[in-house]
């Protein structure tokens, strides 16, 4: 059994023992001093959503293998909230989104003599180190390692997708301005051209420890490992060779 199976099971049970737990306190009559001096139905349904999440999220990190720390926050619900005793455990899910992050909604289940169900909101802050710009940076630049750092921030706001690393930035080409300590998201970057049409190129061919080198032109533009079409000037034979920097292209033999 590998370790994420146990992990998992042991998230399920120790879940299925809060659920026990919390369903004992739902079977004690509504008059019991146990019920009235430890907690409210709302309360009882606010904890129950807490742990559910807790080990929801952290199965969905430990399955999807992503590295960061998380803060739940359950609304609160109305105090004079009464919901009528449950004889069976109570069953939760997650109604929406498909994964545990930014603002969730927990269905509470009652399946028992007299059925209710509970939709409880909640907010999962998930927090990791992503790619953020250290000053202010002018459109159509390119990304110098100086010009980005790693900062932790709550990646459940950044809807356009975002860098984790900062060599993924590096080479990029902005294509809007930015102000400092700005996320870097996907719509903030494009593949820097590093070869325009008409330039003069090295063409490399290679095979095994062989290469041979030979002048061309290129035919379109370009960025680090992108394949364009270029022009071997000696043969005039027109090839399609991988960009490997500026004003130099490779191919295979």
């Amino acid at each position: 059994m590998n370790e994420q199976t146990t992990f998992f099971r042991r998230l399920t049970s120790n879940y299925r023992k809060l659920l026990c737990v919390m369903s004992a306190v739902c079977l004690l009559p509504l008059g019991s001093p146990a019920v009235a001096d430890a907690v409210t139905l709302p309360d009882m349904l606010i904890g129950v959503t807490q742990g559910f999440l807790e080990f929801t999220v952290e199965d969905y990190l430990a399955t999807s293998q992503t590295e960061g720390r998380y803060e739940i926050e359950v609304k609160q619900l109305d105090p004079r909230m009464r919901m009528p005793m449950c004889d069976k455990e109570l069953t939760a899910t997650l109604e929406s989104p498909a994964t545990p992050i930014g603002r969730v909604t927990v269905k509470l289940r009652c399946e028992g003599n007299s059925p209710w169900t509970v939709f409880v909101p909640a907010q999962v802050r998930l927090f990791r180190e992503v790619v953020t710009t250290t000053r202010p940076l002018k459109r159509s630049g390119i990304i110098e390692p100086g010009d980005v750092a790693l900062r932790e921030r709550d990646i459940s706001l950044i809807n356009q997708g975002y860098f984790t690393s900062i060599d993924q930035a590096i080479g990029q080409k902005l294509t809007r301005p930015t102000v400092a300590d700005q996320v870097m998201t996907l719509v903030h970057l494009e593949q820097a051209e590093v070869v325009r049409k008409g330039d003069q190129v090295v063409i490399t061919a290679r095979s095994g420890t062989l290469s041979v080198r030979m002048p061309g032109e290129a035919l379109s533009n370009g960025g680090m490992a992108q394949q364009i079409r270029v022009k071997n000037l000696n043969s005039m034979r027109v090839i399609k060779a991988q960009v490997t920097a500026p004003g130099q292209v490779e191919v295979s033999m």
